[in-house]
């Protein structure tokens, strides 16, 4: 039999995290930033706007957040740096885009995923991530 008490809407899901936790869209900076750092190229307010397609206001305003969040230090107008804290989260973002990525691709016998990948990967715990990674490594090598 079903227990309905275990049922949310996804807004009731989220309501149910607790700690420290990133929004679906500061999370989508962070990664970015970090691809950015990845690539060693600056991290600006303005490239980050070009990149994900959204004002430079509405980048700088986020800005803040993360940094209020301790992800990030950056001066208006300045070049933005990523804390210890950010560097290891983005890294993770990136990981998980990444493994989400090759396992979309797999099954869907495709080369890019990048849009399913964008609105599913902040709602996949670590745990799955990590069996997904296994997941695929343990399908290349029985290839």
């Amino acid at each position: 039999m079903t227990d309905f008490n275990d049922f949310y809407t996804l807004k009731g899901y989220s309501s149910l995290k607790k700690g420290d936790t990133l929004t679906t869209a500061m999370e989508d900076y962070l990664e970015m930033m970090y691809r950015l750092y990845r690539n060693h190229e600056n991290i600006r307010i303005k490239r980050l706007s070009e990149i994900l397609h959204v004002k430079p206001s509405s980048a700088s305003k986020m800005a803040n957040i993360l940094k209020t969040s301790g992800y990030i230090e950056f001066e208006k107008y300045g070049q933005i740096s990523l804390t210890k804290k950010g560097k290891t989260m983005g890294d993770y973002l990136l990981y998980r885009h990444e493994i989400l990525q090759q396992f979309f691709c797999y099954i869907n016998h495709s080369d890019n995923e990048l849009t399913l990948v964008e609105k599913i990967e902040h709602f996949i715990n670590k745990e799955t991530v990590d069996n997904i990674k296994t997941w695929l490594d343990q399908m290349k090598t029985t290839q």
